[in-house]
């Protein structure tokens, strides 16, 4: 029974996630379109700038990338240091990663997991179009992580571990 509970919670959150990931509008803190108004009201830079991003991070990573899904800042506390590998747990559409990407630097590396295809799918491009070659973004389930074990120097996380049953 509890089984089948956690699935229903992951297909409702793969949902509702891709509908985001597709849509191009702000989730503003949720992953419900407008939530805060319509998306003329409220503006994912804003979002970023009121939970502690500067405005050099905001400009630093594709535009398409930062979509208001966050309720922090992970890189404020990450202290991410040159040629670490980096774990970005429910990395959406690749905001936090192309932060950590340029902190870590070329001799480092990111790798993003998200459980939604259509997020993978809009990171991947948002990294290739911005010439982002540190950077990996795999489909995965926080329970069961497509990471090899003793790599990861460090793990980020912006509103993800919530969205999981199994935390």
């Amino acid at each position: 029974m509890k089984k089948q509970k956690d699935e229903e919670i992951r297909s409702v959150v793969r949902q509702s996630y891709g509908e985001v990931a597709g849509s191009g509008l702000s989730g503003c803190g949720c992953s419900v379109p407008g939530c805060c108004g319509t998306s003329s009201d409220v503006k994912s830079s804003d979002i970023a700038l009121g939970l502690g991003y500067s405005s050099e991070d905001i400009a630093s990573a594709p535009e398409e990338a930062n979509m208001g899904l966050g309720c922090g800042n992970p890189q404020a506390i990450a202290s991410l240091q040159p040629g670490e590998i980096v774990l970005d747990l429910g990395s959406g559409g690749g905001f936090d990663s192309f932060l950590a990407g340029r902190a870590v630097g070329k001799r480092g590396l990111v790798i993003g997991v998200d459980m939604t295809p259509e997020m993978i799918a809009k990171s991947r491009r948002n990294a290739e179009k911005a010439g982002f070659e540190n950077l990996e973004f795999r489909l995965g389930e926080l329970e069961n992580l497509p990471v090899a074990d003793g790599i990861i120097d460090v793990i980020i996380s912006n509103c993800a571990i919530n969205l999981s049953p199994e935390k």
